[in-house]
């Protein structure tokens, strides 16, 4: 039996879901790099990091090549830098709706005083 669209969209961003994926993906927008430029610029244990990269490898996000001993990765497909830009994105919206918020709510406090 197939799996409903919108399970599987919440199955891909709960996938997503994990910090050091997100900076993953981040990195890889600027092109391939080795697992040791990603634990150089990622404060996680090796362990960790391998574990991250296998979730997203496997979901097909990143995939990966070797270089002699060197593991390489890069995104799949530019749809995954155009949606960590998307996010950036929504979430810099939202961000400023927050300022415009706090600072209304800082006004009606010195008014209120």
């Amino acid at each position: 039996m197939p799996v409903p669209l919108y399970q599987a969209k919440a199955e891909f961003f709960r996938m997503l879901g994990h910090p050091v994926r997100i900076q993953i993906l981040e990195l890889l927008q600027d092109g391939p790099l080795a697992v040791r430029e990603l634990l150089a610029r990622i404060e996680v244990e090796p362990p960790a990091m391998s574990q991250q990269l296998a979730a997203l490898r496997r979901s097909g996000i990143v995939t990966s090549s070797r270089e002699g001993a060197t593991v390489v990765y890069t995104l799949a497909g530019g749809d995954v830098a155009e949606l960590m830009q998307a996010a950036r994105r929504i979430l810099t919206e939202l961000l400023a709706g927050r300022n415009e918020l706090l600072a209304e709510l800082r006004e009606a406090e010195v008014i209120a005083s």
